[in-house]
């Protein structure tokens, strides 16, 4: 017995220092997908777009992401995943930098789609480099740290990026992502492991995935869910000036509590969703639904500063949780599959972050930005029945 314990007590320190980095990726990475959110007036009047014109680079960020991550697992085994990682950050770093030197909307959404093309190839990967970092039962817990970056993207980067844009312009928030993203590659070639490279891809592997009904019920509840998160999130900054009267210098300060939130959701999953998945994620799914459905309803046109802060809390905290669950089922359904069908979910998750940005910018031409993300909670509260026909993944 306690031999065993000398060979297993030193692999945990070091996979959690790796998950850490990963976890600061993650960070860098949503901080570069989202910074639009917080600038997008600014970007449509700059490129002489319309605010639904400017949310189409979100759009086309998403659907090339979705194809670089369903692309991905035709990577060949002989490529160092190590190396990989570290160079799809550069690439990241590199189409930031250009994106910062952007003064029409066609280089800003070319920069943009390089930058798109590394952040798919990289989340379909982190998945299955969590699996062979940490053992299976402490999956959802590595997964919450990972996702933590998320979280923290919300709490720092997105207002940070935010508060840089409305101070110095948005191309130095651009130049600040890219240098970010520089030294997230160095933090990933000092911090990981040799990784082992997948077995190579048969395509009866793709026909199980395909076949296993409750990998398709969480892709799809996966779709419906992230597509209406972001067809409202997309539009947060116009929604709460034109709609709710709230001053450009506060949208910072709410980004930052709902980050901070989602920081929040991501610590409660890490201590309950290896055992309470199902629950956690149905709770999480209610709560944010309502939070979301009370920001569209016309008739709390005149919300306080303060309540419209503890919605946007509720509603990043919910979906902070939601996001760690999805992807923890989905690992410990997948088992051996784990790497495509990571692949396929990656896909399909921005696929439908660039769906929701493209339908919410044309529903909210038609109906307004209240309506519009009042059907979006609507969508986000129907989907709780793809969860509840699901059976929760042992442990």
């Amino acid at each position: 017995m306690n031999d065993t314990i000398l060979q297993v007590s030193p692999v945990p320190a070091r996979a959690w220092v790796a998950v850490t980095a990963l976890g600061i990726s993650a960070f860098t990475i949503v901080t570069s997908e989202l910074a639009p959110v917080g600038m997008l007036s600014m970007l449509a009047k700059d490129l002489n777009q319309t605010e639904s014109g400017a949310g189409l680079v979100v759009t086309a960020y998403g659907w090339v992401a979705a194809l670089a991550a369903f692309l991905s697992g035709t990577m060949p085994a002989r490529i160092s995943r190590k190396g990989l990682l570290v160079a799809l950050m550069l690439i990241l770093a590199l189409s930031c930098l250009l994106a910062s030197q952007s003064h029409t909307m066609n280089a800003f959404m070319t920069a943009r789609i390089a930058g798109a093309l590394a952040h798919g190839a990289f989340w379909a990967l982190i998945g299955t480099v969590a699996i062979q970092l940490v053992p299976t039962g402490k999956l959802g817990l590595a997964t919450s740290i990972i996702f933590g970056g998320v979280s923290a993207a919300s709490v720092l980067g997105v207002p940070l990026s935010s508060f840089i844009a409305d101070t110095a312009g948005w191309r130095h928030a651009f130049t600040a992502i890219s240098l970010l993203s520089l030294a997230t590659a160095c933090a990933l070639f000092w911090t990981l492991p040799t990784l082992a490279s997948p077995q190579p891809l048969r395509l009866d592997v793709y026909r199980g995935i395909f076949k296993n009904p409750e990998i398709l019920s969480l892709y799809g509840a996966t779709a419906c869910i992230i597509s209406a998160h972001f067809a409202a999130f997309t539009y947060l900054e116009p929604l709460l000036t034109k709609t709710r009267g709230v001053l450009a210098v506060s949208i910072s300060g709410l980004l930052l509590i709902s980050g901070l939130s989602g920081l929040i959701g991501n610590i409660i999953a890490g201590k309950l969703i290896d055992r309470h998945i199902k629950v956690l994620i149905l709770i999480s799914l209610f709560l944010s639904a309502v939070a979301l459905g009370i920001l569209g309803m016309k008739s709390f046109a005149s919300l306080p500063l303060w309540f419209t802060g503890m919605l946007l809390s509720i509603w990043g905290g919910s979906m902070a949780i939601v996001f760690v669950g999805l992807q923890t089922w989905l690992l410990r359904n997948a088992g051996n599959a784990a790497q495509p069908a990571s692949a396929i979910y990656v896909a399909i998750f921005n696929a439908a972050i660039g769906t929701g940005a493209l339908a919410g910018g044309q529903i909210l031409a038609v109906i307004g930005l209240q309506s519009m993300v009042l059907l979006a909670a609507c969508v986000i509260m129907c989907s709780i029945v793809f969860v509840l026909r699901l059976q929760s993944p042992a442990r």
